[in-house]
Protein backbone atom coordinates (compact mmCIF):
# COMPACT_ATOMS: atom_id res chain seq x y z
CA UNK A 1 0.00 0.00 0.00
CA UNK A 2 1.00 3.56 -0.71
CA UNK A 3 2.06 5.27 2.18
CA UNK A 4 -0.67 8.44 1.65
CA UNK A 5 -3.16 5.79 1.58
CA UNK A 6 -2.37 4.33 4.87
CA UNK A 7 -1.92 7.83 6.48
CA UNK A 8 -5.52 8.27 5.05
CA UNK A 9 -6.51 5.16 6.65
CA UNK A 10 -5.09 6.24 10.10
CA UNK A 11 -6.98 9.81 9.76
CA UNK A 12 -10.20 7.71 8.62
CA UNK A 13 -9.63 5.07 11.95
CA UNK A 14 -8.95 8.29 14.62
CA UNK A 15 -12.06 10.23 12.98
CA UNK A 16 -14.42 7.53 12.68
CA UNK A 17 -14.04 6.42 16.39
CA UNK A 18 -14.52 10.37 17.48
CA UNK A 19 -17.63 10.54 14.84
CA UNK A 20 -19.25 7.45 16.48
CA UNK A 21 -18.43 8.68 19.80
CA UNK A 22 -19.82 12.16 19.42
CA UNK A 23 -23.16 10.96 17.96
CA UNK A 24 -23.72 8.37 20.66
CA UNK A 25 -22.48 10.13 23.60
CA UNK A 26 -25.93 11.76 23.82
CA UNK A 27 -27.81 9.09 24.03
CA UNK A 28 -25.42 6.35 26.21
CA UNK A 29 -27.85 6.67 29.20
CA UNK A 30 -30.94 6.83 27.74
CA UNK A 31 -33.27 3.74 27.82
CA UNK A 32 -35.35 2.00 26.73
CA UNK A 33 -34.84 2.73 23.20
CA UNK A 34 -37.94 3.87 23.07
CA UNK A 35 -36.99 7.14 24.55
CA UNK A 36 -34.66 8.08 22.28
CA UNK A 37 -37.06 7.80 19.62
CA UNK A 38 -39.06 10.17 21.31
CA UNK A 39 -36.27 12.57 21.63
CA UNK A 40 -34.33 12.42 18.12
CA UNK A 41 -37.16 10.72 15.99
CA UNK A 42 -38.65 7.31 15.04
CA UNK A 43 -34.84 6.72 13.02
CA UNK A 44 -33.22 7.67 16.48
CA UNK A 45 -30.20 10.20 16.78
CA UNK A 46 -28.83 10.55 13.25
CA UNK A 47 -26.69 13.86 13.25
CA UNK A 48 -24.75 15.36 16.38
CA UNK A 49 -27.10 17.28 18.69
CA UNK A 50 -24.59 20.16 19.26
CA UNK A 51 -26.57 21.39 22.26
CA UNK A 52 -24.67 19.86 25.16
CA UNK A 53 -27.88 18.98 27.28
CA UNK A 54 -26.21 16.19 28.70
CA UNK A 55 -22.99 17.46 29.61
CA UNK A 56 -21.85 19.83 32.35
CA UNK A 57 -21.07 22.76 29.55
CA UNK A 58 -24.30 24.36 28.40
CA UNK A 59 -22.61 26.77 26.07
CA UNK A 60 -24.39 25.63 23.44
CA UNK A 61 -21.92 26.17 20.89
CA UNK A 62 -22.47 23.74 18.36
CA UNK A 63 -19.81 21.98 18.95
CA UNK A 64 -20.35 17.82 18.69
CA UNK A 65 -18.61 16.75 21.74
CA UNK A 66 -16.71 13.60 21.97
CA UNK A 67 -16.73 11.24 25.50
CA UNK A 68 -13.65 9.74 27.77
CA UNK A 69 -14.11 7.22 25.18
CA UNK A 70 -11.61 9.70 22.20
CA UNK A 71 -9.88 11.33 25.35
CA UNK A 72 -8.33 7.87 26.37
CA UNK A 73 -8.17 7.30 22.65
CA UNK A 74 -5.88 10.13 22.28
CA UNK A 75 -4.10 9.40 25.14
CA UNK A 76 -3.20 6.18 24.39
CA UNK A 77 -1.99 8.05 20.46
CA UNK A 78 0.37 10.06 23.10
CA UNK A 79 1.97 7.58 25.08
CA UNK A 80 2.99 5.79 21.92
CA UNK A 81 4.58 8.70 20.64
CA UNK A 82 5.89 9.61 24.12
CA UNK A 83 7.57 5.53 24.07
CA UNK A 84 9.17 6.82 20.46
CA UNK A 85 10.50 9.90 21.32
CA UNK A 86 11.90 8.50 24.79
CA UNK A 87 13.41 5.73 23.34
CA UNK A 88 11.28 3.34 26.62
CA UNK A 89 8.68 0.73 25.86
CA UNK A 90 5.53 1.18 24.71
CA UNK A 91 3.14 -0.06 27.22
CA UNK A 92 4.92 2.00 29.91
CA UNK A 93 4.46 4.79 28.23
CA UNK A 94 0.35 4.40 27.67
CA UNK A 95 0.53 3.71 31.52
CA UNK A 96 2.01 6.99 31.98
CA UNK A 97 0.13 8.32 29.55
CA UNK A 98 -3.12 7.43 31.29
CA UNK A 99 -2.46 8.58 34.71
CA UNK A 100 -2.24 11.95 33.09
CA UNK A 101 -5.34 11.46 31.77
CA UNK A 102 -6.36 10.58 35.37
CA UNK A 103 -4.90 13.62 36.49
CA UNK A 104 -7.03 15.38 34.33
CA UNK A 105 -10.40 13.67 35.48
CA UNK A 106 -8.93 14.81 39.13
CA UNK A 107 -8.42 18.36 38.15
CA UNK A 108 -4.56 17.93 39.62
CA UNK A 109 -1.44 18.44 38.80
CA UNK A 110 1.03 15.71 40.07
CA UNK A 111 4.90 16.50 39.39
CA UNK A 112 6.14 13.74 36.58
CA UNK A 113 2.83 13.63 34.85
CA UNK A 114 3.69 16.12 32.09
CA UNK A 115 4.63 13.82 28.91
CA UNK A 116 1.44 14.66 26.84
CA UNK A 117 0.75 17.97 25.06
CA UNK A 118 -2.81 17.29 24.77
CA UNK A 119 -3.35 17.92 28.75
CA UNK A 120 -2.70 21.62 27.95
CA UNK A 121 -6.43 21.65 25.64
CA UNK A 122 -9.26 22.12 27.93
CA UNK A 123 -11.47 19.60 25.96
CA UNK A 124 -8.69 16.96 27.57
CA UNK A 125 -9.65 18.43 30.96
CA UNK A 126 -13.54 17.89 30.65
CA UNK A 127 -15.24 15.30 32.53
CA UNK A 128 -17.07 13.20 29.97
CA UNK A 129 -18.20 10.43 31.73
CA UNK A 130 -15.29 8.62 32.56
CA UNK A 131 -15.68 5.06 33.52
CA UNK A 132 -15.28 3.78 37.10
CA UNK A 133 -13.03 0.91 36.19
CA UNK A 134 -10.68 2.90 34.33
CA UNK A 135 -10.61 5.61 37.41
CA UNK A 136 -10.33 3.10 40.40
CA UNK A 137 -7.94 0.79 38.47
CA UNK A 138 -5.44 4.06 37.44
CA UNK A 139 -5.58 5.70 41.22
CA UNK A 140 -4.26 2.30 42.09
CA UNK A 141 -1.36 2.35 39.76
CA UNK A 142 -0.87 6.58 40.89
CA UNK A 143 -0.90 5.00 44.52
CA UNK A 144 1.51 2.55 43.13
CA UNK A 145 -0.61 -0.43 43.83
CA UNK A 146 -1.31 -3.42 41.58
CA UNK A 147 -4.92 -3.21 40.58
CA UNK A 148 -7.41 -6.53 40.85
CA UNK A 149 -10.78 -6.74 39.32
CA UNK A 150 -12.72 -8.87 37.24
CA UNK A 151 -13.99 -6.12 35.06
CA UNK A 152 -14.61 -7.01 31.48
CA UNK A 153 -16.02 -3.13 30.77
CA UNK A 154 -15.70 -2.06 27.47
CA UNK A 155 -13.52 0.87 28.49
CA UNK A 156 -10.53 -1.31 27.35
CA UNK A 157 -11.26 -1.77 23.74
CA UNK A 158 -12.52 1.58 23.24
CA UNK A 159 -9.18 3.33 23.61
CA UNK A 160 -6.95 0.90 21.57
CA UNK A 161 -7.31 2.02 18.27
CA UNK A 162 -3.81 4.17 17.59
CA UNK A 163 -1.73 0.90 18.53
CA UNK A 164 -2.56 -1.24 15.89
CA UNK A 165 -2.81 1.85 13.39
CA UNK A 166 0.96 2.47 14.52
CA UNK A 167 1.74 -0.91 13.79
CA UNK A 168 0.76 -1.14 10.86
CA UNK A 169 2.71 1.56 9.07
CA UNK A 170 5.23 -0.13 7.39
CA UNK A 171 4.78 -3.46 9.67
CA UNK A 172 6.56 -1.19 12.66
CA UNK A 173 5.08 -4.07 14.51
CA UNK A 174 3.88 -7.50 13.45
CA UNK A 175 0.48 -7.91 13.71
CA UNK A 176 0.19 -10.11 16.49
CA UNK A 177 2.62 -7.98 18.56
CA UNK A 178 0.20 -5.04 18.27
CA UNK A 179 -2.97 -7.23 19.17
CA UNK A 180 -0.96 -8.44 22.21
CA UNK A 181 -0.40 -5.01 22.97
CA UNK A 182 -3.58 -3.60 22.55
CA UNK A 183 -4.69 -6.16 25.01
CA UNK A 184 -2.28 -5.56 27.52
CA UNK A 185 -3.05 -2.15 27.38
CA UNK A 186 -6.34 -2.66 28.28
CA UNK A 187 -5.52 -5.12 31.09
CA UNK A 188 -3.67 -2.48 32.32
CA UNK A 189 -7.46 -1.38 34.28
CA UNK A 190 -9.92 -4.33 33.07
CA UNK A 191 -8.18 -7.72 34.09
CA UNK A 192 -11.27 -9.89 33.28
CA UNK A 193 -9.71 -12.27 29.99
CA UNK A 194 -13.06 -10.98 28.26
CA UNK A 195 -11.70 -7.24 29.10
CA UNK A 196 -9.05 -7.34 26.85
CA UNK A 197 -9.07 -10.46 24.64
CA UNK A 198 -11.34 -8.26 22.52
CA UNK A 199 -8.87 -5.63 22.25
CA UNK A 200 -6.44 -7.84 20.76
CA UNK A 201 -9.47 -8.83 17.97
CA UNK A 202 -10.21 -5.59 17.41
CA UNK A 203 -6.35 -4.79 16.85
CA UNK A 204 -6.43 -7.67 14.42
CA UNK A 205 -9.13 -6.14 12.07
CA UNK A 206 -8.29 -3.12 11.89
CA UNK A 207 -4.62 -3.58 11.57
CA UNK A 208 -5.50 -5.77 8.42
CA UNK A 209 -8.19 -3.50 6.98
CA UNK A 210 -5.88 -0.17 7.45
CA UNK A 211 -3.34 -1.98 4.89
CA UNK A 212 -5.98 -3.44 2.66
CA UNK A 213 -5.58 -1.61 -0.96
CA UNK A 214 -9.00 -2.28 -1.79
CA UNK A 215 -11.09 -4.11 1.24
CA UNK A 216 -14.80 -5.45 0.52
CA UNK A 217 -17.06 -6.91 3.00
CA UNK A 218 -15.93 -10.50 1.99
CA UNK A 219 -12.48 -9.54 2.74
CA UNK A 220 -13.65 -7.94 5.68
CA UNK A 221 -15.26 -11.54 6.87
CA UNK A 222 -12.02 -12.48 6.05
CA UNK A 223 -10.30 -11.20 8.87
CA UNK A 224 -13.06 -11.61 11.35
CA UNK A 225 -11.75 -15.47 10.93
CA UNK A 226 -8.45 -14.86 10.92
CA UNK A 227 -8.61 -12.74 14.02
CA UNK A 228 -11.02 -15.52 15.75
CA UNK A 229 -8.39 -18.26 15.08
CA UNK A 230 -5.50 -15.60 16.51
CA UNK A 231 -7.18 -15.19 19.64
CA UNK A 232 -8.06 -19.01 19.82
CA UNK A 233 -4.26 -19.65 19.43
CA UNK A 234 -3.38 -16.98 21.16
CA UNK A 235 -5.14 -17.53 24.76
CA UNK A 236 -5.35 -21.11 25.08
CA UNK A 237 -5.38 -20.45 29.10
CA UNK A 238 -8.77 -18.88 28.47
CA UNK A 239 -10.75 -21.96 26.24
CA UNK A 240 -14.15 -20.66 27.68
CA UNK A 241 -14.13 -16.95 27.55
CA UNK A 242 -12.57 -17.62 23.92
CA UNK A 243 -15.27 -19.94 22.43
CA UNK A 244 -18.23 -17.40 24.58
CA UNK A 245 -16.21 -14.63 22.55
CA UNK A 246 -16.45 -16.86 19.07
CA UNK A 247 -20.13 -17.92 19.39
CA UNK A 248 -20.96 -13.70 19.84
CA UNK A 249 -19.11 -12.60 17.12
CA UNK A 250 -20.46 -15.53 14.62
CA UNK A 251 -23.87 -14.49 15.58
CA UNK A 252 -22.66 -10.67 14.65
CA UNK A 253 -22.01 -12.35 11.81
CA UNK A 254 -25.02 -14.03 10.73
CA UNK A 255 -27.37 -11.53 11.82
CA UNK A 256 -25.62 -9.03 9.66
CA UNK A 257 -26.25 -10.89 6.42
CA UNK A 258 -30.23 -10.66 7.26
CA UNK A 259 -32.25 -7.67 7.09
CA UNK A 260 -33.58 -8.00 10.47
CA UNK A 261 -33.80 -4.75 12.43
CA UNK A 262 -30.87 -3.76 14.03
CA UNK A 263 -31.92 -2.38 17.42
CA UNK A 264 -33.47 -5.47 17.47
CA UNK A 265 -30.58 -7.94 16.69
CA UNK A 266 -28.07 -5.45 18.96
CA UNK A 267 -30.57 -5.61 22.03
CA UNK A 268 -32.14 -9.34 21.74
CA UNK A 269 -28.60 -11.27 20.17
CA UNK A 270 -25.71 -9.00 21.33
CA UNK A 271 -26.07 -7.30 24.12
CA UNK A 272 -25.97 -3.69 24.76
CA UNK A 273 -22.39 -3.14 24.65
CA UNK A 274 -21.76 -2.40 28.62
CA UNK A 275 -19.02 -5.48 28.32
CA UNK A 276 -15.90 -5.39 25.55
CA UNK A 277 -16.99 -8.60 24.34
CA UNK A 278 -20.65 -6.88 23.56
CA UNK A 279 -19.03 -4.19 21.57
CA UNK A 280 -17.02 -5.67 19.42
CA UNK A 281 -20.02 -7.53 18.56
CA UNK A 282 -22.12 -5.12 18.04
CA UNK A 283 -19.21 -3.14 16.10
CA UNK A 284 -18.81 -6.26 13.56
CA UNK A 285 -22.74 -6.27 13.31
CA UNK A 286 -22.94 -2.74 12.27
CA UNK A 287 -19.70 -2.79 10.20
CA UNK A 288 -20.08 -5.69 8.17
CA UNK A 289 -24.34 -5.49 7.92
CA UNK A 290 -23.46 -1.56 6.42
CA UNK A 291 -19.64 -2.33 5.08
CA UNK A 292 -19.71 0.56 2.27
CA UNK A 293 -21.99 2.58 4.28
CA UNK A 294 -20.75 4.63 7.40
CA UNK A 295 -23.55 7.06 7.82
CA UNK A 296 -26.05 3.32 7.90
CA UNK A 297 -23.25 1.78 10.05
CA UNK A 298 -22.98 4.68 12.86
CA UNK A 299 -26.70 4.98 13.13
CA UNK A 300 -27.02 1.23 13.81
CA UNK A 301 -24.21 1.50 16.12
CA UNK A 302 -25.39 3.94 18.47
CA UNK A 303 -29.39 3.11 18.02
CA UNK A 304 -29.73 1.26 21.02
CA UNK A 305 -30.40 0.94 24.66
CA UNK A 306 -26.44 0.21 25.54
CA UNK A 307 -23.40 2.10 25.87
CA UNK A 308 -23.69 3.94 22.73
CA UNK A 309 -20.83 6.12 22.54
CA UNK A 310 -18.32 2.84 22.93
CA UNK A 311 -19.96 0.92 20.16
CA UNK A 312 -20.22 3.86 18.16
CA UNK A 313 -16.51 4.77 18.09
CA UNK A 314 -15.51 0.74 17.92
CA UNK A 315 -17.53 0.92 14.77
CA UNK A 316 -16.16 3.72 13.21
CA UNK A 317 -12.48 2.80 14.23
CA UNK A 318 -12.96 -0.40 12.00
CA UNK A 319 -15.15 1.29 9.20
CA UNK A 320 -13.03 4.40 9.10
CA UNK A 321 -9.57 2.26 9.19
CA UNK A 322 -11.11 0.56 5.75
CA UNK A 323 -12.50 3.68 4.27
CA UNK A 324 -10.24 6.33 4.98
CA UNK A 325 -10.72 10.05 5.80
CA UNK A 326 -11.73 11.70 2.95
CA UNK A 327 -14.20 8.70 2.39
CA UNK A 328 -15.92 9.58 5.37
CA UNK A 329 -19.14 11.97 5.02
CA UNK A 330 -18.56 15.53 5.01
CA UNK A 331 -21.23 16.63 7.21
CA UNK A 332 -19.77 14.39 10.40
CA UNK A 333 -16.55 15.70 9.99
CA UNK A 334 -18.26 19.35 10.62
CA UNK A 335 -18.53 20.37 14.11
CA UNK A 336 -16.53 17.16 15.30
CA UNK A 337 -14.97 18.52 18.47
CA UNK A 338 -11.17 18.07 18.35
CA UNK A 339 -11.42 17.29 15.11
CA UNK A 340 -7.49 19.54 13.97
CA UNK A 341 -6.56 17.71 17.05
CA UNK A 342 -7.03 14.47 15.91
CA UNK A 343 -5.48 15.08 12.43
CA UNK A 344 -2.89 16.24 13.64
CA UNK A 345 -2.23 13.52 16.55
CA UNK A 346 -3.25 11.09 12.99
CA UNK A 347 -0.06 12.39 11.01
CA UNK A 348 2.07 11.85 13.74
CA UNK A 349 1.01 8.03 14.17
CA UNK A 350 1.93 7.86 10.73
CA UNK A 351 5.49 9.77 10.84
CA UNK A 352 5.78 7.39 14.26
CA UNK A 353 7.05 10.98 15.73
CA UNK A 354 5.61 13.69 17.51
CA UNK A 355 5.33 17.40 15.88
CA UNK A 356 4.33 21.04 16.84
CA UNK A 357 0.94 21.72 17.08
CA UNK A 358 0.01 24.72 15.56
Amino acid sequence: MENHNINDRIRGSLIGGAIGDALGYPVEFIYPYHRIQEKYGINGITRYDTTQWWTENTDNNGTAVVSDDTQMTLFTACGILNAQKNQTAILSEICEAYLEWLCTQMEKNKKGFDQCWIRRLPELNARRAPGNTCISALRHIMAGLTPHNNSKGCGGIMRISPIPLYGAVDNRMDIREACHLAAEASKLTHQHPLGYIPSAFTAYLIYRLAQDQHPDAESFRKYIKESLDFIQESYPEHPEEVEKFNRLIQTAVQWAETPEDAVRVIEKELGGGWVAEETAAIAVYCSLAHFNDFEKAMIAAVNHSGDSDSTGAVTGNILGAAMGYEALPAFYKENLELHRVILHIADDLYAGAESQFE
